[in-house]
């Protein structure tokens, strides 16, 4: 993981508004957030395997999975990229589920916090200039 330094650092915004913009800039809300938390991602690579994420933290309300509270403010955190390397194809020790009798192939990252190439760095801190300069507009 490296940081990067960001102007869209400790910007506070209603979360509806933020996330619009970020998704309008091919940002997506992470599957890890949780009602006073989480990140916005973009894939750098095609194996989606490197990402630039944007952290954010709730100043007021909280996040629901149902509905979207348009009072729900957030406060944006450093911006970050990273590289998780996974095995490619299925996992041999998947276990059949007790329930539904589905196979469980997905495996963990190898490395869920590898090393990331300058090149990957730079194109995540041109990306994040044009989401600033746009936001900051």
């Amino acid at each position: 993981m490296i940081q990067l330094q960001s102007g869209l650092e400790r910007q506070e915004d209603e979360f509806i508004e933020l996330k619009q913009f970020l998704e309008q800039n091919e940002f997506t809300l992470g599957g890890n957030w949780d009602y006073d938390h989480g990140y916005f991602d973009r894939a750098l690579d095609e194996g989606r395997k490197v990402w630039i994420r944007i952290p954010f933290q709730v100043t007021d309300g909280t996040l629901d999975a149902n509905a979207e509270d348009p009072e729900t403010k957030v406060r944006i955190g450093t911006p970050f990229v990273l590289k998780h390397l996974y095995n490619e194809g299925l996992d041999k020790t998947a276990d059949m589920q007790t329930s539904g009798g589905l196979v469980n192939q997905f495996q963990d990252p190898v490395e869920s916090d590898a090393a990331v190439d300058n090149e990957w760095v730079e194109k995540a801190q041109e990306i994040l200039r044009e989401v600033e300069n746009r936001y900051l507009q």
